[in-house]
This record gives structure tokens, sequence and C-alpha cells, in this order.
């Protein structure tokens, strides 16, 4: 391994001397004996290690996980949050800006316009999330202070998912009169209000009076954001086995705030109020029964009298368990209809394990609140991006529509195979396609802020509820991508440039599952023709064992190294490169087959592709020197690496980060050519050569050549602006630059930082 051997190629080595002498188009034919059988040996291997620690080490698990706990709430800082200014405060002027005088021309502006505080202030981003400790996860009522903890964890989560700032505020009130009044008179401080952890059937009657008096959104999420993800599993699930909603029974085991959020919201999704069957301590809830009853539960009351629950699911399509654990014996499902499925949510424990289920009704679908099953239902897949939505559009509240949109783009999430990120996440043995396996997102979903905030967005604004309505959605789409995935917008312009002109693109690792994930993006976006090279058989096999949509021979084409027309004309043109460099003819026959680049590298020189995309596995330095063989510099420019990073204070470029150490003139050169690279992005280039010398501070062999580049670059592209040599805070900080130097052509911070050599572009 300190060799330069990367696992990949050391596995690639173990296969192809199991495999003996024959030809490697011969040994692909074994079954017995491919990478593929060897990965997953190796697999096996470990995960039956794995296994053992974890037998070993299960009896302490809870005590450990305890302690971990205690400690990552402790150190290196108690608690999960901090405030972090958004503006400088270095000076007398930003004070001044900060607060007094200057802060008093907002306060005016604000006086005189109350929408403005949306630009002025923090407030259309601030969310309150505020419990009263009454009903604390599984904890109970242990008061305000000892929830605390569990409160930050979600303001930490709205941050994480969704980029909304919040306070968390843990009240001492119990009575409805205390928390209305407290969390009333919080509306000028916040843009919404996140009700947690409180007692039903109080939390009901609080919810309801705060929606008539505050004039922002109100939400508890206990109630409602379980009663989304609720509703958009059963609505895939319904989807996956063929039943509508309409016609489905569903019962329902626990009748708290959450039970009844989701039976109202599944009501008005489509499920019919008379096929539904609540039970709670009591037994059903059915007309005359007069114990534990409020007008919540009493709005689901059934007509037959008080049957046993076995007796209520017979026939029935839906089971929906928010109560406790084991509370659902498993010889009460055997009579529910054909594909039931199965939503046991008591945490940790579910009213039934899926184990137990699926040994009675193997056609189950089933859900749980846990994170270690498949199809979780867990509130973070909606709260952040509902609100986000409901920020965006200055809405004055949450309404029903705005919901149901949100269940809705969540279900349409879960029909779509999950991307690359999801995977890397969970792991490689996930299933994570449409079906009984996965119909409910995974929480790291990327696609949940670019998808579901525009959904409820939009169902805000047909329902007159938002006060600052969003005239472009396909550009707040983009906007709300920049929160996962900051590429985005860098990645704008080259998507609609080359949408239009439909390029050629040719994928070396063809067979690989990130590739083949990438290739589906491409199809489905219509950004490029794909072209990927791989063995027909495997690369047909994964699609399908993946559960991506594209079509070999439809959608793209498919180079087979050892089954293709052009396998004896390349393995030509690679001879003729490379011949006199020791490679004979058999040796470049044997390249094509073996060597992804070198295969996809000559089809782009032969014309058959426009550009390839190679280097997903295996050495930087073997693909290089592939592509220098076979396709060669331009115009006899150096050749140069340049590497993109995407921040949230903007996109840098770096050269030369593998490929050499340059000259002063040829970092001119190398410099010119990135410039070209950069506008090819919509940005225009701004160069700072770097340097441990600052302007003519130290003078050395490196200090003067990157000096002289410099001076050399301005010299020839005097329309770009470019400076140094310099230091790296002057490059990206235009007030050190100016305490440094007076005339400077560079205006603002480099975006193209040119390094003195390799060491330096990788560190």
């Amino acid at each position: 391994g300190r060799g330069g051997i990367g696992r990949r190629a050391a596995l690639r080595s173990l296969w192809e001397k199991s495999c003996g002498s024959s030809s490697l188009l011969d040994r692909t034919k074994k079954e017995s004996a491919t990478p593929l059988t060897l990965v997953q040996s190796l697999r096996r291997a470990k995960a039956a290690q794995a296994k053992n620690i974890w037998k070993k080490t299960m009896d302490s698990s809870k005590d450990s996980l305890a302690e971990d706990s205690l400690e990552y709430h402790r150190f290196p800082k108690p608690g999960k949050l901090a405030i972090t200014a958004t503006k400088p405060l270095s000076n007398q002027r930003d004070l001044s800006l900060a607060y007094s005088p200057g802060v008093a021309a907002v306060c005016t502006a604000i006086e005189k316009d109350p929408s403005l505080a949306a630009d002025y202030t923090s407030r259309s981003n601030l969310v309150a999330v505020i419990s009263n400790g009454t009903a604390v996860l599984g904890l109970g009522n242990i008061g305000a202070l000892a929830s605390k903890p569990v409160m930050e964890g979600k303001a930490v989560l709205f941050k994480a998912f969704a980029d909304i700032d919040v306070f968390d505020l843990e009240i001492n009130a119990n009575t409805i009169d205390e928390v209305v009044n407290i969390v009333a008179a919080l509306e000028p401080s916040f843009g919404g209000i996140n009700l947690e952890d409180i007692k039903a059937p109080e939390c009901f009657e609080i919810e309801r009076r705060l929606v008539e008096k505050m004039n922002i959104p109100v939400f508890h999420d206990d109630q409602h954001g379980t009663a989304i993800i609720v509703t958009a599993a059963t609505i895939n699930a319904m989807r996956q086995v063929g039943k509508e909603l309409s016609e489905v029974k569903l019962v329902t085991l626990g009748a708290g705030a959450a039970a009844i959020a989701c039976l109202n919201l599944l009501v008005s999704s489509g499920v019919r109020r008379e096929n539904v069957y609540v039970y709670d301590r009591t037994g059903l809830i059915y007309e005359g029964r007069n114990e534990d009853s409020d007008p919540y539960k009493d709005a689901y009351m059934q007509k037959c009298g008080n049957i046993p629950i076995h007796e209520a699911l017979e026939g029935a399509d839906i089971f929906l368990g928010l109560s406790a654990a084991n509370a659902l014996q498993p010889e009460w499902i055997k009579g529910m209809r054909r594909d039931p499925l199965i939503m046991a949510l008591a945490n940790p424990t579910p009213e039934i394990m899926p184990d137990a289920a699926r040994a009675v009704r193997p056609d189950a679908l089933v859900a749980t609140g846990r994170s270690d099953f498949p199809n979780q239902v867990n509130n973070v897949l909606c709260f952040p991006f509902l609100f986000r939505g409901a920020l965006d559009v200055g809405a004055t509240t949450i309404n029903e529509e705005m919901k149901i949109a949100c269940a809705k783009a969540i279900a349409a999430l879960g029909e779509r195979e999950a991307p690359e990120q999801i995977r890397k996440a969970y792991g490689d043995s996930a299933e994570l396609k449409f079906g009984k396996e996965y119909f409910i997102p995974k929480p790291f979903d990327p696609r949940l802020i670019i998808e579901l905030p525009p959904a409820v967005a939009e169902a805000a604004m047909r329902t007159g509820v938002a006060t600052r309505p969003i005239a472009n959605l396909d550009n707040y789409r983009l906007q709300l991508s920049q929160i996962v995935n900051r590429s985005g917008m860098v990645m704008k312009p080259v998507f609609e440039r080359v949408r239009n002109s439909q390029k050629r693109v040719i994928y070396a690792e063809g067979e690989d599952e990130r590739v083949l994930r990438a290739v589906q993006t491409v199809i489905d976006e219509g950004i490029a023709q794909p072209i990927i090279c791989g063995r027909r058989e495997l690369v047909e096999n994964r699609i399908e064992k993946h559960g991506l949509r594209m079509r070999v021979g439809k959608d793209l084409e498919l180079i087979d190294p050892f089954q293709n027309d052009l396998k004896e004309s390349l393995a030509k043109l690679y001879h003729q490169r490379v011949g006199r460099d020791g490679v004979s003819p058999r040796a470049a026959r044997y390249a094509v087959q073996t060597r992804a680049t070198v295969l996809c590298a000559l089809m782009l020189e032969n014309g058959h592709a426009d550009a390839m995309v190679c280097g997903t596995a295996g050495q930087y330095s073997r693909h290089h020197r592939h592509i220098k063989q076979i396709i060669g510099n331009r115009d006899a420019a150096p050749m140069a690496a340049l590497t993109m990073l995407v921040l949230k204070t903007g996109t840098l470029f770096l050269i030369d980060t593998h490929v050499a150490t340059h000259s002063a003139a040829e970092m001119v050169e190398v410099a010119n050519l990135a410039c070209e690279e950069i506008r090819c992005f919509g940005m225009t280039p701004k160069v700072a050569f770097v340097s441990h010398s600052n302007f003519g501070t130290k003078e050395n062999p490196s200090s003067l050549k990157m000096a002289a580049a410099a001076r050399l670059f301005r010299e020839r592209y005097p329309d770009v602006q470019a400076d140094g040599e310099m230091h790296a805070d002057a490059a990206l900080d235009p007030r050190i630059r100016a305490e440094l130097i007076a005339d400077s052509p560079l205006e603002g911070a480099a975006n193209l930082l040119v390094m003195p050599d390799l060491d330096a572009a990788n560190i």
C-alpha cells in the first residue's frame, strides 16, 4: 500500500494472478473467478467480522451510547448551538453601522413598513423551537429544562438540512392559556414557530389558538411532521401494490396527537373516514363510548360497537401504529388483505418487528420509525423543508394544502432511484430503488431541499397565504440547491451550453455504479449523449439491479471492450502512437481491451466522441499517461491539472495540482489555459501567483519565479486582472492586499491561484 498501490489495483492484481495465464477474454468468461465474486467474498468476510464485533459489544451498547452522548454534548463546548455574526465588526465604522447611531435608520424604515423586516433583519429565516417539556420523546413529562437538549438537536437539524436559523425556547408553562400567551407575544421576533413535545390533547388547542392569533406559520411537528411522512409512505405503498386510497381499510393503534394528525391528513388525501378504525388504551372509538373521549378522537367514531382489534384487522389494508412496543401480535395481521402496509412507528421498539411481521405475512410492506430498518418514517424528511418553503414566500400560516403538497413531493421522490450521495451515506448494500424495501426517501437525500420547498411555496401562493410570492420557481430551485450542492450554480452555464449542443461524452468506467447513476442524471436532464465503456452483460445487470431507467441502445451507446467493431482499428491507432515506446501490436490489442482509459481516449481521438470522463478509479498519473500518449498537448502547450473548489465564499480554482512543476514561462501559458476554462463557467478570471513571499519580501528561486511569471502574464494578457507574487490571504482579501501595495491591478478576491509547485498545490 505504501508503494502507491491502491485497494482497487491490489484487487485487480489478485484477480489476474488467480485466473492463471489464459487470455483476459477467456478469464472474464469464468464465473468462478471475476472481480465481482472476489469483491463479494471480501465484503462477506468483512461483514462477518463486523457482525462478530457487534455481538460482543451489543450487551454494553446502550451504556456506551449514553456515555458517548454525554461526552458529545459536553465537549469541547457545552451544548450544540452558538450564535455567529453575519456581518463584520472589526472597527469603529462597523460598530456605528451595526449599532448606534446607524441602526436607527433601519429601525425607522421598519416602523414605516413592517414588511422591510424581511430585508433588514434575520426574522424571515428565524424559527422558534418551543416546548414546555410535557411529552418529550419517549421520556414523558420531564419538564422544560430537561427538554433543552432535544430542542437544541431540533435546531441543529433545521440548520443542517435547510439552512434555517433557530432559537430554542423552553418555557415553564403548563396550561393552555400560559403557553398561548407566551408564544403569541413572540411574533415580532420570528418568521415561524415550531411547537415540540407538548402533550395531547392540550397541544391541539394550543396550536389551534396560536394559528388564529398569529400571522406567521405555527406548526406542531409531532402532529403534522409525522402526518406528512405517513401520508407520503401510504401514497407510495398503495401505488406499489395497486390500491386506491379511497378503497383501503385502515386500523390505527394509538390516538394521541400524532395519530389524529396522521388520520386527518390521510382523510384529506383520499382515505374515507368511515374506513378508519381507531384504537386507544380503552379500545375502539365507537358511537356510544363515553370513556376517555375528546372531540378530536370522537371524529373517528365507528358504528359497529366495541370489536377487538384483531377483528378490525380482518380485511384491512393498512395498520398504523403510534402506540407502544410489541403492541401488535403477529397472528392479528394474518387476515389482512393482500400486500398489507404495516407502519409500526413506536420508538425505539415498534409495535411489531419487521421480521416478525414478514414471518406471518411475507407480502407485507413494513415501515418503522427506526433508521436500522428500511422505510424509516422520520420527521426530518419534512419539517426543515416545509418551513423553508413557507419562510421563503412569507407564508402567514401552514395550511392543509401545503402539507399535502409536501407529502406528495416526498412520495414522488420515493419513486425515483436514489442518487450516489445517499448510497454513500447508507452503504453499498442498501437497496434504494422503488419497491417494498424502499418507498420512503432517506433523510440525507439531497433532492429533498430542491423538491419540497418549491412544492410548499407553490401551494402557499396558490391558496393566497404567501406575502412574498416567488416569480420563478426554477430559479428558486437553483438557489435551494446551493444549500446541499454549491456546485449547482457554478455548473449552470456549462449545463445550459452543452444541453444545446448535445455532445457525445464517453465514460471510461462504465461498469462503476457511481458512473451509471451519473449517466442516468445526464439522460434525465438532457445534458449530453452518453457513451459508456464496459462489458455488456455486467452493465445491463447493474442497471437492472440499481433500478435505473436507462436503456442500452436507446438512451445510451455501449462500447464493450471485447465485442465491438472498433477494437482492431483502435489497436492499430494505439500502436502507431506508442509502438516506438516498446508496445508491440499484441500488447496494443491487450491494452485496448483491458485499459478503459486507453480505449476511450482512442475513441475520442478518432472522432467517435467529443469528450471523455475517466479516473473514477485508479491513480491519476496512470490515466494522465495514457491521455498524454494518445491525445497529447494542444499546440505544444504545457499540460496541467486544474482543480475547482466550490466554497461557501465562492469558487476557487487551483493549478497545478497533479501534473508538473512549471517554469515561469510555462506557468504563464498554463494560467492562460486555466483562464479559458474559467470563462466556460461564465466567470471572469482573476489570477494570483501565490508564494511564501509577499511582493518582494523574500528573494529565492521560487519567489523570483512567481514574480517573473506574474510580470510576464500581465505583459502577454493585459486584459486579465493578475498580480503576484503574494501570500494566499492577500490573494483572497483585497484589504490585506491594499495594506501591502497601492497599485495592484487585481480587484476583489482572486479566483485562480497559480501555485509554485505540486507540493504547494496539493497542500
